[in-house]
């Protein structure tokens, strides 16, 4: 593997080959020396981060990839326009979609958020856009949706690509025409709001499958920013590793001063599959077992997953929704069906099904070949 280019700060940085020479002229230096050896062993977290760059709204480094993005953030923040986030899963997406917020004329107003994956199928519509009362069993009292939660502010919509086909229509219009019905409702109402997205997905294969409407992608796809994954941000890793033991020290109320550089290297080295979100959740297991000052690295992973791309990620989950139904003799709702067995709403994997193709007749035609 060709070394890698970074910067690590530390307190000592005198030629180690002096040492014994100067520890034979001046014996009551030798104590003196011998800590200069440990010390030249570790790096002192503090200097690390003080060090670094700081480039407000939270994020942590100063690499040229990193440059890259938020020049891209300066640019499009002042104006309206909708931006679409894309990277992989724990890149950051989210703290990019505020720093676009609190760059722009409307910092002070709402920056709301919604996790479209996290929604099931059936409560997303009055997620996004409200309901009035009696619109739906359960619906007991009017409700606001996100977009007007966010009037005259942000509305950041993460995992976009989640969003069903028949629920895209609905988006585009407010996109465009900034105008949308509450569900149960035929009164139409006005809003001003500014969309950032954001998605893990290949957008554009979605289209090709027909599961993304075309407009809706190019609607979204005004201002593309790609965040790169963390092995391409090397230079960040240590001021990273840096940031989070300060956090999870001062949360845990320990003092963690140093690392050794045999770490630090290897945390470098580390292709970190789950980006930054893996790399924060590895430091706060390490300042767990930390007892001293010197922060105690587990062991990493001896088998880094392999990077995957989109479409082979929704083959995979393709195929373990396939199992489950399978499992279950094709019953998608009840206690025993499919949806139990995977964790989610009935309505949620329908959807999914319908996404990815899955019939019961297309199952068995794959098995008969």
């Amino acid at each position: 593997m060709a070394s890698v280019a970074y910067t690590l700060h530390t307190p000592f940085a005198g030629p180690a080959q002096a040492a014994p020479e100067i520890a034979a002229t001046y014996p009551e230096s030798k104590n003196l020396t011998s800590q200069s050896e440990a010390d030249g062993l570790y790096i002192d977290l503090d200097e690390q981060l003080e060090a670094s760059e700081s480039n407000g709204e939270g994020i942590i480094g100063s690499s040229q990839a990193l440059r890259g993005v938020l020049d891209h953030v300066r640019t499009v923040a002042p104006t309206d326009s909708t931006v679409l986030i894309e990277g992989e899963t724990g890149t950051g997406k989210e703290l990019i979609a505020h720093a676009i917020h609190m760059q722009s004329h409307r910092r002070s107003r709402p920056f709301v958020k919604l996790n479209c994956a996290a929604i099931p199928l059936d409560l997303l519509e009055s997620e996004l856009f409200g309901h009035e009362k009696g619109a739906f069993t359960g619906a007991i009292v009017q409700r606001l949706g996100r977009f007007e939660a966010a009037h005259g502010g942000t509305l950041f919509l993460d995992e976009i690509g989640d969003i069903p086909v028949e629920l895209q229509s609905k988006l585009l219009r407010v996109l465009q025409e900034q105008e949308f019905e509450r569900l149960g409702s035929s009164y139409t109402r006005r809003v001003d709001v500014r969309v950032v997205a954001a998605t893990n997905q290949n957008l554009v294969g979605l289209v090709a499958e027909k599961q993304f409407r075309m407009d809706l992608y190019y609607r979204l796809n005004v201002f593309p920013i790609g965040l790169p994954p963390l092995r391409e941000r090397l230079d960040d890793i240590p001021t990273l590793v840096a940031h989070f033991v300060k956090k999870f020290s001062e949360r845990m109320s320990k003092r963690i001063s140093r690392i050794s550089r045999d770490d630090m290297e290897a945390l470098v080295r580390y292709p970190w599959p789950g980006n930054i979100r893996e790399l924060q959740n590895f430091i706060e297991r390490a300042v767990i077992v930390t007892k001293g000052n010197v922060l105690k690295v587990p062991p990493l992973p001896t088998r880094m997953m392999n990077r995957m791309d989109p479409l082979t990620l929704r083959d995979a989950e393709k195929d373990h929704i396939l199992k489950a139904l399978e499992e279950s003799n094709w019953v998608v709702g009840g206690a025993s069906g499919a949806a139990a067995r995977l964790g989610v709403a009935r309505t949620t994997l329908i959807s999914k099904m319908q996404k990815r193709g899955l019939s019961r007749g297309l199952a068995q035609s794959r098995s008969a070949s």
